[in-house]
């Protein structure tokens, strides 16, 4: 029985479509990222440096 939605295979081919589009133009993963951080007001942590000798 064929499933009428099948989000497995969806997502699987989203990330098929952006792998190629990724490899086409490296750039276009973080142009990305930064205008859905822009969209949503999301900011990037800074690292925090961790000390382990006292």
């Amino acid at each position: 029985m064929k499933k009428e939605f099948d989000a497995v295979q969806m997502q699987r081919d989203i990330r098929e479509k952006l792998g190629k589009e990724f490899e086409k133009d490296p750039t276009l993963r973080r142009k990305l990222l930064e205008a859905i951080r822009k969209k949503y007001g999301l900011t990037l942590r800074k690292k925090k440096h961790v000390s382990h000798s006292e």
